[in-house]
């Protein structure tokens, strides 16, 4: 099932995957989709209703024009967006599945309304460390929103298992320093070239205020001073090729968090989802199988 719910002056898309008395809501990551589990949703057990809903500014969700300082794109935003999501949809408890920004946003949510949810799956998170993103850095979003085969290089250096090792190459020259790819067939393949023809739609919202609200979380300091006060279960799932996300960061949430559980998978990167969408509803069903709700 697919549709639009209403969050304030926006509409946010959603869809869902089964039914049963536990619900589990997709928080996606950035430059992303709902879309990113469907391969993996049909193998998830019976009995969880899964719901992914697209952020603002990102898949099928209304894209509002970013503030000058991104305000109405940042993590609390997108999270206060979640929360009324779910009210409208009616879910007064639900776990948590997340990916890669997604994490931190889970964080707000968790911290903003404890009570509300339960477990927390966390594919290579953004974790409540955020990420400090220098200018040059930040800047080069601006590139891949220009340039679209760039764009198709970055997206696949998240997805490696993907590509042929020969294709995704080091720096050949100036004119072009990033990672040559060449996609695979099949489903996972499709998919993929869908994602990629989604990102050159989302907003400048996200493009750009991403990066600086990731790096203004990090500056802050303040979710990962209150890492010890998150008691929610945490199994975090990290793929050992992820050149996105730090493991120094995943040790550190499953050292400092109450509850908190660090499985590292050889030959996968940044996006299991994607990459090994049947292990990956492995996982999700190891975790939210048979729960009670």
């Amino acid at each position: 099932m697919a549709g639009r719910i209403r969050v304030g002056d926006i509409e946010l898309a959603f869809r869902e995957w089964g039914e049963g008395p536990v619900t589990v809501l997709f928080v996606h990551g950035n430059l992303a989709s709902k879309d990113w589990i469907e391969l993996a949703a049909p193998h998830f057990p019976r009995g969880v209703r899964t719901i992914a809903i697209d952020w603002r500014g990102c898949g099928d969700s209304d894209k509002p024009v970013p503030a000058p300082d991104f305000s109405n794109y940042s993590i609390a935003r997108h999270a206060d967006d979640m929360l009324a999501a779910l009210d409208a949809l009616k879910v007064d408890f639900c776990h948590l599945a997340t990916h890669s920004t997604g994490g931190i946003i889970s964080t707000r949510m968790i911290l903003s309304q404890p009570d509300r949810f339960g477990r927390v799956l966390s594919l290579s998170p953004v974790g409540p460390q955020g990420i400090d993103f220098p200018p040059e850095k930040s800047a080069f979003f601006g590139r891949m929103k220009a340039d679209t085969a760039l764009a198709r290089e970055i997206m696949a250096t998240t997805a490696p298992s993907l590509f042929a090792p020969e294709t995704l190459l080091p720096n050949p020259g100036p004119a072009r320093f990033l990672p040559q790819v060449t996609a695979g067939d099949g489903a996972r393949a499709l998919l993929f070239n869908r994602i990629v023809d989604q990102v050159s739609g989302v907003s400048d919202g996200i493009w750009f205020g991403t990066p600086d609200t990731l790096t203004k979380e990090a500056r802050s300091g303040e979710l990962k001073a209150r890492m010890g006060t998150i008691r929610h279960p945490h199994l975090v799932v990290w793929g050992v090729r992820d050149g996105v996300i730090a493991e120094a960061d995943m040790k550190e949430m499953a050292h400092l968090m109450p509850d908190c559980r660090f499985v590292a998978v050889p030959g996968i990167g940044h996006s299991m989802n994607l990459e090994a969408p049947e292990l990956y509803a492995g996982y999700f069903g190891a975790w939210f199988g048979g729960l009670a709700k």
